[in-house]
């Protein structure tokens, strides 16, 4: 048994182990319950950071910023800039972003500072929020004041690192942004001063145009110098090469038509006109072969463009027509063998004996066409082959003077575009156009754009309620305590009997007698006799809930030995055990409730503070526990007291020994429930020691404060009272709080439902 017990303990506590480990399901009913529980922390955050929020926006410097827009304009580049060796790209991106940084630079920073003069304006210079500078130049003022100082003028280094200072706090002010895809440009200046600020903006676009134009002109100063000297190395080269040539073309008799040699130019015509007379040669004898077949196969009739065209053919076929046509109307009236049907076929022989004649001698004249061509195509072949002979002779002499024409005119091109650039260089030192203007001038904004109160009351709350829904969050992370019996039976896998609900003192019971006899129970606390008062109530229900299931687990015992435990001192198991005992005799149960916390007797302060002996001395002295017994008169409850003199050291061996068995057997002859109050599990080992006497367990658990890993540790540690637990009561539930736990289709969820059947303030 034991073996079993601590396999069950062990299958346990892997279990609930991994699902400890195991995140919880998030659902909307658990977000919504964690809502309803933490609404109040989550406001209270929002609040202390919306008043955050507002008192910054009190105590913070106002910024104020103003924009000027430079747009880089190509169209008035594009003026001076065509043809120019300095001209700028401007249709890229990257071109755009090397302006960005031009803004950026050193250059318009110092150029702004010296335009304004920002190195002397104590309003610029200023360190707003540095307390250490502010006293340490009252305190100079004071000691030149008193000539314990003297004052030190500006030097030329010092005032060139206050420059320094001044640009490079000005950089940090400036914002430079592209608008959009466009070449426009947005320069924004933040400051303390609206009209500074104002001032700054336009000044950085005069620098940056400015810049600009002193960057073209050092460009093409630069570029002027350099192309004097380059023009005069190129004129005399031109001149050179073009004398060289000439010489050349003398000493080898190169005659030139324009840019061409005669020669070459003869060669190309021959070559044309040979193409044409062999493609004339190839008509004429296509057709010559063509009509030669139609000759061969004594075809009179065969068409022929010529034979179209001659009017005897024309005549001949016509009249060959008509003839025939007559030979068909003769023959259809006479017959085929009248004389004129022959007559007039002989005259259709005849045409067509003409035709044919004529179809010979127009193939005589394309014989005669085709002779022509061949003999005009001989003829220019022998002139391309001779002018081909003469060009071949002239090819090396050819290649030499070509080389001289490029070297020729490379010089003469390159001098003719460096005068020309010289020329545009010279006048563009003092044409003053740039790529770029300004299209939106800055003017002094006097609505702050930092702070800004909405934004940031809007940030402070989106923060406010990211913080407090964080913490909210962490909060109910940490929130491993027993809420609803869901967690009772997911924790501890304990059947769950029900609530004692959070009850306030209200003084003493108004059914309780006032006598003191030593024999009668006195309560001191109505709580003790809250189910006798509230019979109907959810706690009483409760009970009697827990009184079936130990029926129902231990059947056909006469005397059943109850012991109720809690995990931890304070959960109220002393309470419990009192209300327990109550209703079981006033339900007409023969009920002793017997205190067997030998550390804290809770049950008998609340029921028997006047108690004089008790369970120690039938123990220790072999008492007769009969004597020893207190009654309530109303319920018929007995009760055996515990009082302590002093503090037992041995209890579990008292608890665990064979008086306390006989005891126990005493006491089963003349009650049907025998309710003991043990002690706590977790601090001391009472409970274990006598568990092999107790029937069943009840184990009490508060709400909201043992933690469920805390209370599956214990009952691991107790194997035996584990498998003897009839289940567990959440005692101590705050009944407004325990709603914001209710899940869908819990048994919480319908505790609006339950309401009904119980009468909280109603006895009988």
């Amino acid at each position: 048994m034991q073996v079993h017990n601590r396999d069950l303990a062990n299958s346990l506590k892997i279990d609930l182990d991994q699902d400890e480990q195991q995140a919880e399901p998030i659902s909307f009913d658990a977000l919504g319950g964690m809502l309803r529980r933490q609404w109040l922390f989550i406001a209270g955050c929002v609040m202390v950071a919306m008043i955050l929020g507002m008192a910054y926006t009190v105590v913070a410097v106002p910024y104020f910023t103003s924009k000027v827009t430079v747009l880089i304009d190509r169209g008035n580049s594009q003026v001076v800039e065509q043809l120019s060796l300095v001209s700028a790209v401007t249709n890229n991106d990257a071109y755009v972003l090397s302006q960005v940084e031009l803004l950026k630079s050193d250059t318009i920073a110092l150029a702004v500072v010296d335009k304004l003069d920002l190195s002397s304006n104590p309003q610029f210079m200023a360190k707003t929020g540095s307390l250490v500078s502010s006293v340490k130049a009252q305190a100079g003022s004071i000691l030149e004041a008193f000539g314990l100082s003297t004052p030190s003028g500006p030097t030329p280094a010092s005032a060139e690192a206050k420059r320094r200072e001044a640009a490079a706090r000005l950089k940090t002010g400036i914002t430079v942004s592209r608008v959009g895809r466009t070449y426009a440009l947005a320069i924004e200046y933040v400051s303390t001063s609206p009209v500074l600020a104002s001032q700054i903006a336009n000044a950085l676009g005069d620098a940056y145009l400015f810049d600009k134009l002193n960057s073209k002109y050092d460009a093409t100063r630069r570029a002027g110098f350099w192309l004097q000297d380059r023009i005069g190395e190129l004129r005399q080269k031109s001149l050179e090469t073009d004398l060289a040539l000439q010489r050349f073309k003398a000493a080898n008799g190169l005659v030139a038509a324009g840019k061409t040699l005669v020669s070459d130019q003869q060669l190309s015509e021959f070559a044309s006109g040979l193409v044409l007379a062999q493609a004339e040669t190839a008509r004429a004898r296509a057709r010559l072969e063509q009509i030669e077949k139609i000759v061969s196969s004594g075809q009179s009739d065969a068409i022929v463009s010529d034979v179209l065209k001659s009017s005897i053919s024309e005549d001949l076929r016509r009249k060959y027509l008509a003839a025939s046509k007559l030979q068909t109307e003769i023959a259809a009236k006479l017959g085929p063998q009248h004389v004129a049907a022959v007559r007039v076929r002989s005259e259709m022989e005849e045409y067509k004996r003409l035709m044919f004649e004529e179809v010979s001698r127009i193939a005589e004249s394309y014989r005669s066409d085709l002779s022509v061509a061949e003999a005009r195509e001989k003829e220019i072949q022998d002139k391309v082959a001779a002018a081909t002979q003469v060009t071949a002779v002239a090819g090396e002499t050819m290649v030499q003077m070509r080389e001289l024409e490029r070297e020729a005119e490379t010089y003469r091109d390159l001098y003719q575009t460096f005068l020309q650039r010289h020329q545009e260089a010279v006048q563009q030192q003092s044409f003053p156009v740039t790529e770029a203007r300004i299209i939106t001038k800055a003017v002094p904004v006097w609505l702050p754009t930092s702070p800004r109160k909405s934004l940031t009351l809007a940030l402070s709350i989106v923060l406010g309620l990211a913080a407090g829904s964080a913490i909210g969050a962490f909060r109910e992370f940490r929130d491993r305590f027993f809420r609803t019996g869901d967690h009772v039976r997911s924790a501890l896998e304990l059947e769950y009997l029900g609530i004692g609900p959070l009850i306030e003192e209200t003084g003493r019971t108004r059914a309780e007698p006032q006598s003191t006899h030593p024999h009668q129970i006195h309560k001191t606390s109505a709580i003790t006799n809250y189910v006798v008062d509230h019979p109907l109530s959810a706690f009483a229900e409760t009970l009697r809930s827990a009184k079936i299931a130990i029926d129902l687990t231990i059947p056909g015992k006469e005397c059943k030995i109850i012991g109720v435990v809690s995990g931890l001192p304070g959960e109220g198991k002393s309470t419990v055990s009192i209300n327990f005992a109550e209703l079981l005799a006033s339900q007409g149960v023969r009920t002793v409730l017997v205190d067997a916390d030998f550390r804290n007797p809770g049950a008998t302060r609340a029921l028997a503070a006047h108690a004089e002996s008790g369970i120690l001395e039938a123990l220790i002295e072999g008492r007769n526990v009969r004597s020893l017994l207190m009654r309530n008169l109303k319920t018929k409850l007995s009760f055996l007291p515990l009082v302590s003199k002093h503090r037992v050291a041995h209890s579990s061996e008292l608890l665990s020994s064979p008086v306390m068995r006989n005891l126990l057997a005493e006491l089963s002859k003349d009650f049907d429930y025998i309710v003991l109050d043990l002690p706590p599990l977790g601090p001391v080992v009472d409970a274990r020691a006598i568990a092999h006497r107790i029937d069943g367990f009840i184990m009490v658990v508060e709400w909201g404060k043992i933690t469920r890993r805390a209370a599956r540790q214990i009952l691991d540690g107790e194997p035996q009272i584990f498998e003897k637990c009839i289940g567990v009561i959440l005692n101590k539930v705050d009944q407004k709080k325990m709603k914001l736990y209710q899940t869908h289709g819990s048994t919480e969820y319908y505790g609006a439902r339950f309401a009904q059947y119980y009468h909280e303030n109603d006895s009988l």
